[in-house]
């Protein structure tokens, strides 16, 4: 709820304050006294582009509107704050400055602020229908969310949500496995051909080296073998060191016992270096035969040691690795002929996951057609006594196509009008003028009572260019709302001006502008003034106590309800 509105050096207001109550508030005064002036200070207060139609007041470095806020704990726009990193517990006070140049300052509980988050709030708490103003009812974005909310559709939009969240991420996945397989699509034929030559080349860790050193030792096989011959000789030759070590073990063996102990170390050593010397004379006997057994051994050698080298600088990888690049290559082929089984699997997935969806998509289709069927025929209802009777509403459910459809269904929501018989329907702020587009708004409203934001209710000249009966069901319908939900309007007709719980009253004098709350008795006056113009007489009196007493008189009863729920 509007608590009050604070106007300072705005257009022709030097200073103003108006203190607003819930139910109806009404603003009345003489056509050009400044009514339309304290709107656009509360529209400049909620974030509303600044212009010439709230600028300074001439003279004046600065002005500004403040508008302070009721918000209930479940409010939207709370959560939207938090979001925002505001605190947003008790009152919200939206406060607008505008300096003589045109720029402007915005500020949440005295908080600086962007003018659009300031707009975003402003848009949460207030919604305005007038002449040039059209929000709220009139932004086909909120048309879907007033159907499905005067239809009750929570469960399957919820659903309906859930189901494409679903669609999305499965199909996302399916597409991973779609890009993975087509580009191992793209390396099947190289890994073909590398897993087939890396296995008949059959490399094996460490290879190479062995390689390198086989074939520097056969290169120089007969230097090696001449020196290695010589190295048999000095051990096992005539005077070989084998010899000499057997010489030495027989003359200790031939020792007294008393020196054959004491020399007991000495002869298992020269039994160990004996059996040494056996064991190298071997070896090198083993060497003299590699090197002279095969004399095309080292081409053989060389043609292995070329081969791992040639693949090796192939495929970018050390000669030790191509092993395990082996492996890989087979693993990634083994990938490959597993993804088509994966994409298939996702594939279906997919296609479940549309049929969840489309199935959901279809319940709340049908929902909708029968809740826009039932609210095109509350509008009606509405259109008649509020002088629209040739109008047709109508909400027009536009079917997409399958890849537009999304988390908010299989169809986008308009409500639309035709105002004269047989006319094309179209957008409601296109297609209605001035006067009937408030009192569009007003017929929608009333029968979205309902369904629609929490939001304070602005009406500029709802009643313009009506009368009568016309003007007393404008003031009916008024009355009604401001039941559910706080209304100001803005009004030149004593029928609906009868009908409010606060009645200000608008005054200009020269250029200064002024706002002033009537008690009952200055409000009587003020609705015998809307009857007879400048002379007030004493019937226009009665018949403004009579519109009053007949007002209230309609306001009991659901007064008495309300209370009662």
């Amino acid at each position: 709820m509007l608590t009050s509105l604070t106007i300072r050096d705005i257009v022709l207001i030097e200073k103003a304050a108006l203190e607003f109550g819930a139910g109806l508030n009404v603003l009345t005064g003489e056509t050009g006294a400044g009514k339309t002036i304290l709107l656009d200070a509360l529209g400049l207060a909620a974030g509303g582009r600044s212009g010439t139609r709230a600028s300074v007041r001439p003279g004046m470095a600065q002005g500004g509107a403040t508008a302070i806020f009721e918000v209930p704990k479940a409010h939207p726009v709370r959560t939207l704050l938090a979001d925002s990193g505001f605190e947003a517990d008790g009152e919200l006070v939206l406060r607008r400055t505008i300096s003589a140049d045109g720029r402007t300052r915005a500020f949440i509980n005295d908080q600086p602020v962007s003018v659009a988050l300031a707009r975003e709030v402003g848009a949460a708490l207030l919604e305005v229908h007038g002449q040039a103003d059209d929000r709220g009812l009139f932004d086909t974005a909120t048309h879907r969310i007033l159907l499905d909310t005067y239809g009750g559709h929570f469960t399957l939009t919820s659903a309906l949500a859930a189901a494409y969240e679903a669609l999305s991420s499965t199909r996302a996945r399916c597409d991973e496995i779609k890009r993975a397989a087509a580009t191992a699509a793209g390396e099947l034929e190289h890994l073909t051909y590398a897993v087939r030559e890396l296995s008949q080349l059959a490399p094996q860790p460490g290879e190479e080296a062995q390689l390198a050193s086989d074939r520097a030792l056969l290169m120089n096989a007969g230097r090696i073998a001449d020196d290695i011959s010589g190295a048999a000789d000095l051990i096992g030759g005539e005077h070989g060191a084998e010899t000499a070590l057997a010489q030495a073990l027989r003359r200790l063996t031939r020792l007294l016992p008393e020196g054959r102990e004491a020399a007991r170390a000495a002869e298992a050593a020269l039994e160990a270096a004996s059996a040494h010397a056996q064991e190298a004379q071997r070896e090198l006997a083993s060497l003299l035969a590699k090197l002279e057994a095969d004399p095309a051994k080292l081409e053989k050698v060389e043609d292995r040691l070329f081969a791992l080298r040639d693949a090796a600088r192939k495929y970018g990888v050390p000669p030790d690795r191509l092993a395990m690049l082996q492996t890989e290559f087979e693993a990634k082929l083994a990938a490959i002929d597993s993804d088509g089984s994966k994409l298939a699997a996702a594939e279906q997935e997919v296609a479940q996951a549309r049929a969840d969806f489309l199935a959901v998509g279809r319940k709340l289709s049908a929902a909708r057609t029968a809740t826009a069927k039932k609210l095109e025929s509350a509008v009606t209802r509405e259109l008649v006594p509020l002088k629209l009777g040739n109008a047709h509403f109508r909400v027009a459910l536009t079917a997409l196509a399958e890849d537009e459809a999304g988390a908010n269904g299989l169809e986008r929501i308009g409500f639309e009008v035709a105002t004269v018989e047989g006319a094309p329907f179209g957008p409601l702020a296109k297609i209605a003028s001035g006067g009937e587009l408030a009192r569009f708004a007003l017929a929608l409203k009333v029968a979205l009572a309902q369904a629609s934001p929490s939001a304070v209710l602005v009406f500029d000249e709802v009643d313009r260019g009506v009368g009568g009966a016309v003007a007393d069901a404008v003031g009916e319908r008024l009355q009604r709302l401001a039941q559910t939900a706080q209304v100001l309007l803005v009004t030149h007709s004593p029928q609906v001006a009868a009908r409010a719980a606060r009645h200000f009253r608008i005054t200009r004098k020269g250029d200064a502008v002024a706002v002033h709350c009537l008690d009952d008795g200055e409000r009587a006056e003020e609705i015998a003034r809307m009857l007879s113009g400048a002379a007030v007489t004493g019937e226009a009196r009665a018949a403004a106590r009579r519109l009053i007493s007949e007002a209230d008189g309609a306001s009991q009863p659901a007064l008495k309800k309300r209370a009662r729920a």
